[in-house]
C-alpha cells in the first residue's frame, strides 16, 4: 500500500476534481484478497467515481457486489472506475447527476432497479466543501449549496431507495472527522457532517423495527480529489500532517470500515460510527 505523509503542493480549479490530475494518485486497491460477504448484493453509491467512493466500489466488488455508481462531472473518472470494478468480474452502472436534485436520486434509484432489480445497500459519500476564513464571508448561495449536496442529497438519495430496501439492507452515511473537531474555515461543511451523523442516529431508531441498519463512517484526512480542488498548493502540502499517524491516509483505508457494515459481519451495529481518522480521539 502507497503510503505518503503529505502529497506535493498542487491546486486544482473545479470540484469534486480529478484523479487523474493527482499527484500522487490515490490508493484504491483492496488491501485483502475479498471473499464473499457481499455475494450478489447491490450497492448504491454517491460520489463513486473517485476518492472513497471509488475505493468502497472496488472494494464491494471483491466481495461479490454489483456496483452503481452517481457522479456529478468527472465522466472519465467514472469509466475508470467502472473498469476497476469490472476487473474484479462484476458488473458496474455508472449514472450522471447532481445528489442535490430529488429526481437525480429518483432516476438513479429507478436506473439500478432495472439493470440489477434490487438494492441492499445504499452509501451517501458524495459532498463539497468550500473554505471561508470566517462564517461572515459564507454567501447565501455557498451555504444552500453546501447542505444541498451534503445533507439534502443524502435526505433525497434515501427517501428513493426506502422503499425498494429490505430485512436486513444497510445505509452507510459518510461524516467527517470535522463533526467531531469542527475546522476554523470549513464552518459550514462541519455543520453538514454533524448533521449527518445526527441523522444517522435518528434513521436508524427509526428502521430498526425494519432490521435496516445505519450507520456512518467518519474519515479524516483522506487523500481524494477533493482535497486538490478545495485547498491552496501550501495547505494541501501540509494535509494530514498533524494526525498522530503523522500523514495522510488513503482512501483503500477507509474502504474496509465500509465493507464491515454493509455485510453482516455488523449486524448488531446501527446508529454508530466508525473513525478512520489517523489516530484522532473524538467524542463518538
Amino acid at each position: 500500500m502507497a503510503q505518503i505523509e503529505s502529497p506535493p503542493r498542487q491546486h486544482q480549479e473545479r470540484q469534486p476534481g480529478a484523479d487523474d490530475k493527482m499527484t500522487p494518485r490515490p490508493d484504491y486497491a483492496p488491501r485483502e484478497e475479498g471473499g464473499y460477504r457481499l455475494l450478489d448484493k447491490v450497492a448504491l453509491i454517491t460520489g463513486g467515481d473517485s476518492g472513497i467512493g471509488r475505493a468502497t466500489a472496488i472494494a464491494f466488488a471483491r466481495e461479490g457486489a454489483r456496483i452503481a455508481l452517481v457522479y456529478l462531472n468527472e465522466e472519465n473518472d467514472a469509466e475508470a472506475t467502472r473498469g476497476l470494478v469490472e476487473k474484479e468480474g462484476r458488473e458496474c452502472l455508472v449514472i450522471p447527476g447532481d445528489v442535490g436534485d430529488p429526481e437525480t436520486c429518483k432516476r438513479a434509484v429507478a436506473e439500478t432497479l432495472k439493470r440489477y432489480g434490487r438494492i441492499d445497500v445504499l452509501v451517501n459519500n458524495a459532498g463539497e466543501q468550500h473554505p471561508q476564513p470566517s462564517i461572515t464571508d459564507i454567501p447565501p448561495e455557498q451555504l444552500e449549496r453546501t447542505f444541498r449536496t451534503n445533507v439534502f442529497g443524502y435526505f433525497f438519495m434515501i427517501q428513493a431507495t426506502l422503499p425498494h430496501l429490505k430485512e436486513g439492507s444497510s445505509i452507510i452515511n459518510i461524516a467527517s472527522v470535522t463533526a467531531y473537531k469542527g475546522n476554523p474555515t470549513l464552518v459550514d461543511y462541519s455543520a453538514t457532517k454533524g448533521a449527518i451523523v445526527a441523522l444517522t442516529r435518528a434513521l436508524a431508531l427509526q428502521l430498526a423495527d425494519k432490521n435496516i441498519r445505519v450507520n456512518a463512517v467518519a474519515p479524516g484526512p483522506i487523500w481524494t480529489p477533493l482535497i486538490p480542488s478545495t485547498f491552496e498548493p501550501e495547505q494541501v502540502e501540509r494535509f494530514g500532517k498533524n494526525t498522530p499517524l503523522g500523514r495522510v491516509g488513503q482512501p483503500n483505508e477507509v474502504a474496509p470500515s465500509l465493507v464491515f457494515l454493509a455485510c453482516s459481519d455488523a449486524s448488531y451495529m446501527t446508529g454508530q460510527v466508525l473513525h478512520p481518522n489517523g489516530g484522532s480521539v473524538v467524542n463518538a
